[in-house]
């Protein structure tokens, strides 16, 4: 991805000298990107490394830089409301190929990242315990963490553990590919052509961590103990996932009425 931003910007200032990009030529810069379908985030990371390359030259002994022109970003907004109803994950479920039914299914309930579920190895698996850890360090805000299985998550581990034997090639990864061979990389092909069998259109994997949040909080699991399952650090960010939809609302309107006639 920073690649891909550093060759944006090399195509565009490409013999351009450095005192002469300023930030009438940066905006220019924003707007052609625009023109050719880029979305905000995307150009905020191109801008951002602009922004990096100006700084690096800036703090050179002596400075190859004299002056770091102020770049303008955009704004963005890219919170997401997707999510899964427990119907249209079922769905999905019976779609995919079966070595990806317990991956998703693990997906759903805790609301674990893509990748702490590809890189889950058995050392972190506790059946005595029926746990699943994740050591500090390993997880994208540095903090362990733990989760208690329940008897469907717990009947999952033990399909995976089964199929672990059956491999040829002893492999630490709790869940594999579909030859077996090692941990699951790149699943977007059958993921969509599931989602279109499913028929609840495109979906993306990143809708699980939010469902998992809506549905613990529903389910009257505290928030503190919800954002310790899921991995959020910040309430802000936990906030952003315990999304409320129509349905939420009309609950609400209901149990407000209840109250308010009991009165």
């Amino acid at each position: 991805r920073a690649k891909r931003s550093v060759e944006h910007l090399k195509e565009y200032f490409e013999g351009v000298r450095v005192p002469q990009i300023n930030t009438a030529k940066i905006r220019e810069y924003t707007e052609k990107r625009i023109d050719k379908g880029a979305t905000s985030a995307t150009i905020n990371r191109e801008l951002a490394a602009l922004k990096r390359m100006f700084n690096l030259g800036a703090q050179c002994t002596p400075p190859k830089v004299d002056k770091v022109p102020y770049i303008p970003m955009l704004k963005e907004n890219n919170v997401r409301k997707g999510f899964f109803e427990h119907g249209e994950f079922v769905a999905l479920r019976d779609a995919l190929p079966d070595y990806l039914k317990g991956f998703v299914t693990f997906a759903y309930k805790t609301g674990w990242r893509v990748s702490e579920i590809r890189n889950l190895t058995w050392e972190q698996v506790d059946f005595k315990s029926g746990t699943v850890s994740l050591d500090a360090g390993t997880t994208k805000n540095d903090e362990p963490r733990t989760v208690y299985l329940d008897s469907e998550l717990l009947e999952v581990f033990r399909e995976q553990w089964e199929r672990r034997k059956r491999a040829k090639s002893i492999q630490p990864y709790v869940f594999l590919n579909k030859s077996g061979t090692g941990k699951i990389k790149d699943f977007r092909g059958a993921w969509q052509e599931a989602c279109k069998k499913a028929g609840i259109g495109q979906r993306l994997f990143h809708d699980f961590r939010r469902t998992a949040v809506r549905n613990m909080v529903r389910a009257g699991v505290p928030e503190r103990v919800a954002m310790m399952i899921s991995g959020h650090k910040t309430r802000s960010v936990f906030e952003r996932y315990n999304i409320v939809d129509e349905a939420d609302l009309r609950n609400a309107a209901q149990k407000q009425q209840e109250y308010l006639s009991s009165q």
